[in-house]
């Protein structure tokens, strides 16, 4: 282990450590009703009774698969979408209102529409979820590559590539990094979305066991609903990272 690694290491967990410091500073200020502010010890301990008794990896699973697949599907959709939108202009002047106009539509105020056309099964969260990562991931698309320079494209030409060759060495490489880049960005979208998306009837996953607590005032359990969902949203962002990292190794070189 390097010195480099090691010193990153602390950098990056210091301020997890203050948030915890300042956590227990404001229990033992006494400025605050202990009752409404759960200890992070306390936390810890529900999180250990909620994880062996009552089926927390069951929850974790649930909203997990439903993000993934939510995030998948409307980043398929997006990307040819958003492609289109940013490499022609009358394209992005004839739907841009309309993408704008959607994208700003909270997905939560769509719930009881979803709930009339696809009930409340499995497929409404994944609408709610399609939608939101879908529309943050088209404008991530299409204001990327809109920005591509032509540059490329007449160098390309220039050496005689065909229009074939030009998309599959040029435009598509080109792309990656607004992909990989919308990816992300709808992951964060849809673990955001993944509450209002569980208020579909959902019987397991962690936005259900927080709307669950709330009822009951279950204030331990709703922090740990809520660090749960903080954690693997960061675990698969940071996966997310690496991989971007080994798929861009060559902008590295081509800048060099």
């Amino acid at each position: 282990m390097t010195k480099d690694t090691v010193r990153n290491f602390f950098l990056g967990l210091a301020p997890w450590v203050g948030v915890v410091v300042l956590w227990y500073a404001v229990r033992w200020s006494g400025l605050v009703n202990l009752a409404l502010i759960p200890a992070p010890h306390q936390i810890a301990e529900r999180f250990g009774d909620l994880l062996l008794n009552h089926g927390l990896l069951v929850d974790v699973l649930a909203s997990t698969r439903r993000v993934f697949l939510g995030v998948i599907l409307g980043i398929a959709a997006a990307v040819p979408v958003g492609f289109l939108l940013g490499w022609y202009k009358s394209a992005r002047t004839f739907a841009d209102p309309m993408v704008n106009f959607f994208r700003a539509l909270p997905p939560i105020a769509l719930i009881p529409l979803v709930i009339v056309y696809f009930g409340v099964d499995e497929m409404a969260k994944l609408v709610i979820l399609f939608y939101a990562a879908f529309f943050s991931g088209v404008i991530v698309m299409y204001e990327g590559v809109s920005q591509i320079t032509p540059l490329y494209i007449r160098v390309a030409q220039t050496l005689g590539a065909n229009q074939a060759e030009i998309f599959a060495k040029v435009i598509v490489p080109l792309t990656v990094p607004h992909i990989l880049t919308a990816l992300r960005v709808a992951l964060g979208v849809a673990w955001a979305t993944l509450v209002a998306s569980e208020l579909i009837a959902a019987q397991r996953g962690l936005g259900a066991m927080i709307q669950n607590a709330s009822t009951y005032f279950l204030l331990d359990v709703i922090y740990v609903g809520i660090i749960c969902i903080g954690c693997i949203a960061l675990v698969m962002d940071l996966i997310l990272r690496r991989i971007s990292a080994r798929l861009l190794k060559w902008q590295d070189r081509a800048a060099a």
